[in-house]
């Protein structure tokens, strides 16, 4: 691991590390790549981040990526992280502004003009709407929706007092969503052209400044209930904002951060 270079970039609120892997070399030397993750994520004692993205070979597509969250795991797709690889690989000279990379979701479809990144999603799936599940003290009714991640969206009148950590942990983990449970957005809709979200995600384990399938999985979910018109800016806890276009396809878009680059050391993974 001697020398090798990464790239601390951040996305609406959400950082992430990045190496080039394309040459294999964290999988050659690093026997556990998940506790790899968890070690270069540490705040005090790592680079710090809310999650690691391994930028790979694909034969179908530009590039291809690896996404792991802080803890870890790794996940199908993260749209904060994808516009952050995205700028990554143009300018590091691995695509060029118009790009398609693979993720365990899919192909992506990505372009690049200045800080500011527009990813074309998966479709969204599997949309539940206004269901109820029963949780330790009460029932409530929410909606769900793939994004390429697992998504539930509640409607709430008061953004700045949602329950998210409280309320979240529990919907994150509910049996309804699986093993693998889902990660839990907050949504108050301002006016038809915007809202304001709050995430609890999986894999982070509490709320995040931002998260790009959330606020896909918003945007849909509302749009098909006729509560929104998009494209649709989704004002995040950052005090960032993202906006979503919701057409014939999906697409986010949003600034992204080029923090600084670096050569991790042995001593980050003591």
């Amino acid at each position: 691991m001697k020398g090798t270079e990464f790239y601390k970039m951040s996305a609406t609120g959400n950082d992430f590390v990045i190496f080039d892997n394309r040459k294999g070399e964290i999988d050659a030397h690093v026997k556990d790549v998940r506790e790899f993750v968890v070690k270069v994520c540490r705040r005090q004692q790592g680079v710090g981040a809310d999650g690691v993205i391994l930028i790979e070979e694909a034969p179908d597509a530009d590039f291809a990526w690896r996404f792991f969250n802080s803890d870890g795991s790794e996940a199908e797709m993260c749209g904060n992280g994808g516009r952050c690889a995205a700028r990554y690989a143009f300018l590091k000279g691995i695509a060029k502004a118009q790009m398609t990379f693979r993720t365990l979701a899919g192909l992506i479809k990505a372009e690049v003009s200045g800080r500011t990144v527009k990813l074309q999603m998966t479709d969204p799936s599997d949309l539940r709407l206004d269901y109820p599940i029963s949780l330790e003290e009460k029932e409530i009714f929410l909606s769900s929706v793939n994004t390429g991640v697992p998504h539930a969206v509640i409607v709430v009148d008061d953004i700045e007092h949602a329950p998210v950590h409280e309320l979240g942990r529990q919907i994150r983990h509910h049996k309804a969503f699986g093993e693998r449970g889902t990660n839990v957005n907050f949504v108050k809709v301002i006016d038809r052209k915007n809202v304001a979200v709050r995430t609890y995600e999986r894999g982070v384990e509490g709320e995040t400044l931002a998260c790009g399938t959330g606020a896909v999985a918003v945007a849909y979910t509302l749009k098909v209930k006729d509560m929104v018109d998009t494209p649709l800016n989704v004002h995040v806890r950052s005090g960032e904002m993202l906006r979503v276009h919701v057409e014939e396809a999906v697409f986010l878009e949003g600034g992204t951060r080029l923090i600084y680059t670096g050569v991790l050391h042995k001593e980050a993974l003591l």
